[in-house]
């Protein structure tokens, strides 16, 4: 099962498809209405708000019809503020820094790495992915000339940095597991290429950054616990990296530079994180604090600009972001119009502004792009989401509610549905989704897809469990390695709250979850399959054990952090106590609609075949189980926004359907 390159193997998940399909056929015409319907209410021809960099504006466009982005960009003096920045903007020749299209041309599959500048805005390097297995070919372009370079290096990580002013440039490679190892240096026109930093130990991941001031490029060494970074000075190439702080197993930081020095945010000595400082002028004299450590805050970066820094985390298990003006010596919190929301901090490519680019959304406002001046305190919205046809926030209702979990523990979960459409009766559809793993928050942005359901009276709930980062890192630890079972405990709470309460009933609830959350769905449906009534698992981790067992496959070693170590005796026995693959059992299961990519190199399509496998061989129901592999695609499954969109709308198919309703 495990080699793609045998015929059996490609023909086994081709025959499975056809079944999809035959299963599938009768619901052609309400995939295609969901298609349309979902369509409608996005803007196909689109622009992104303009980001100034060194005299030009960049952006993104699309165009109807076409699958990808249009990288552009225009050279214009004005500021963005100037009441006729509009009508100058649209005078001003297009200049197209990468059509993407273009460069898919040919491919079943397409996504776009690196996309970055030199500092004088003449040459573009990016890199670029044609399978989905994350190998990337780097290239180069000309944006004086508008022509190709010929440079290329191919199977190399997604990241690329150029240094400043004389075209010489940073990129990482991937060992045979696929893990980022190496950094590279080499210079446009150059055949050679010279080994700047290899990192031996197989836990550790390198990707490469710049400081926003152009001064550094940092060398970002990781694991899943603890982190090292080395630092380049870019007028000071010939030198070796520098090690900014040497790695102690547990800990983290993260960097930034300022004009003064290097400001990090550490988990020495404080869970949640603290801000320290350390001079350039006499880094001899350590590092002092400038944030202290809060147990109720949780401070994820803090971003260095020339008049004031930024700082974002997550309080009450909502994200912010404070401004601390060097001029004035004081802090802002940036104050948010809804009880339940997220924010982040975006690009800001510019060292030297007054401004602060920032996303915001939430379950019922369209993502908007704002700028704040720091300056005069004001913020203006540069572009929201347009929603064609119309849509008015007020005819949806979000709702915070609590589970509690077999340890006493409570579970928040976001809630939203379309007023007049639902009655707590126990008869209203619901679509749960969890994740719970790594420590990554599950932030709920709103998407206009989601519409589709919530029009047709779906209730959609999002899962807040253990081993995401909502609350911080202890919420993560508390869903990790041994304490791993708690993740899917608060998952099922959770659904059996929302029975409870009569949201909805067992015969109308439906889950979701994705590649560690498509191991908290095989969990749970092995542990309560009765509760629910249907399963979407997109490309799952659910033989988990065979594959930590495994550490020639991509990622395991570096998943030992966060599952353990299955050669310990002990660890074993704890993942095996819940490994979804061997615990299949002779029972009954929901209705299962599982997504795999051939190409994937994060969960290998086998892992989904040999478990639908064996559901099909031991399950004792007559529910509806398909299988559907992507043959030309990795772990995010489609590449184009207009096959994206149709997976979306065969999944909502496959809801309503078992849910039984059209």
């Amino acid at each position: 099962m495990r080699n793609k390159e045998d015929q059996d193997v490609i023909n086994y998940l081709n025959e499975e498809n056809g079944y999809t399909d035959a299963v599938m056929v009768e619901s052609k015409e309400l995939q295609e209405e969901l298609y349309k319907e979902i369509i409608s209410r996005i803007r196909e021809t689109d622009i992104s708000a303009p980001e100034k960099i060194d005299g030009y504006y960049y952006y993104n466009r699309t165009e109807e019809g076409r699958q990808y982005a249009i990288h552009c960009r225009k050279k214009l003096a004005c500021d963005i503020d100037d009441p006729d920045f509009q009508k100058k903007f649209d005078e001003v020749k297009e200049e197209i820094v990468l059509d993407e299209n273009k460069e898919a041309e040919g491919h079943q599959f397409f996504t776009l790495g690196a996309l970055t500048v030199t500092q004088d805005q003449e040459v573009l390097g990016y890199s670029v992915d044609y399978t989905g297995n994350e190998l990337y070919t780097l290239k180069f372009k000309n944006l004086i000339t508008n022509e190709s370079i010929p440079d290329h290096i191919e199977n190399i990580s997604a990241g690329l940095e150029w240094a400043n002013g004389n075209r010489t440039y940073f990129y990482t490679v991937p060992d045979e597991a696929k893990r980022p190892y190496q950094v590279y240096k080499s210079k446009l026109g150059s055949n050679t290429r010279e080994l700047v930093y290899e990192e031996s130990d197989e836990r550790f991941v390198v990707h490469i950054s710049k400081s926003r001031d152009e001064r550094y490029i940092f060398i970002n060494t990781e694991s899943k616990n603890t982190s090292e970074i080395r630092y380049i000075d870019t007028e000071r190439l010939e030198e070796k990296p520098t090690l900014l702080l040497a790695r102690e197993e547990g800990i983290e930081y993260g960097v930034d530079n300022h004009d003064d020095g290097f400001y990090i945010v550490t988990d020495k000595d404080a869970l949640n994180c603290k801000v320290l400082f350390r001079s350039h002028a006499s880094p001899a004299d350590g590092w002092t604090e400038f944030v202290s450590h809060n147990p109720g805050v949780k401070i994820d970066a803090l971003d260095c600009f020339k008049s004031f820094l930024v700082l974002s985390g997550r309080e009450n298990g909502l994200t912010f972001i404070r401004i601390y003006d060097l001029v004035k010596r004081e802090w802002v919190n940036l104050d948010m119009p809804d009880e339940s929301y997220v924010v982040e901090v975006d690009a800001n490519p510019e060292y030297e502004t007054l401004r602060l680019r920032f996303i915001y959304s939430s379950m019922t406002t369209p993502t908007s792009v704002y700028d704040y001046n720091v300056e005069r305190g004001e913020k203006k919205l540069r572009k929201q989401q347009e929603i064609p046809g119309g849509y008015d926030s007020a005819e949806y209702k979000v709702e915070r509610v609590e589970a509690t979990s077999d340890d006493g523990t409570k579970i928040p979960m976001s809630l939203v549905y379309k007023k007049g459409l639902f009655k707590k009766d126990g008869c209203s559809m619901l679509y749960l989704t969890g994740y719970g793993a790594y420590g990554i928050p599950y932030d709920v942005w709103f998407s206009s897809s989601r519409l589709a359901l919530l029009n047709r009276g779906v209730i959609v709930a999002f899962a807040h469990i253990r081993g995401g980062g909502e609350f911080g890192k202890q919420w993560y630890y508390d869903g990790r390695v041994d304490k791993k079972k708690s993740t899917f405990n608060d998952f099922i709470a959770c659904a059996e709250r929302l029975v409870k309460d009569k949201y909805t009933s067992a015969d109308r609830l439906a889950i979701q979850g994705g590649s560690a959350g498509g191991l908290l769905m095989g969990a749970v449906l092995n542990e309560r399959p009765e509760i629910f009534r249907a399963a979407v698992v997109k490309v799952p981790f659910v033989d988990n054990l065979n594959t930590m067992m495994d550490p020639t496959l991509p990622l395991t070693v570096g998943e030992y952090e966060e599952w353990g170590d299955p050669n310990d005796k002990k660890v074993f026995e704890h993942i095996h106590s819940y490994a979804p693959y061997e615990h299949i059992e002779d029972k009954g299961y929901p209705n299962m609609l599982v997504l795999a990519g051939l190409n994937d190199s994060r969960v290998a399509y086998w892992e989904p075949a040999k478990w639908v496998a064996k559901l099909r061989a031991m399950k004792t129901d007559d529910n509806v189980l398909l299988l559907k592999t992507n043959m030309g695609a990795g772990h995010g499954g489609p590449s184009g926004r207009y096959d994206h969109l149709r997976e979306v709308a065969f999944e909502y198919t496959f809801l309503l359907k078992a849910l039984d309703q059209k």
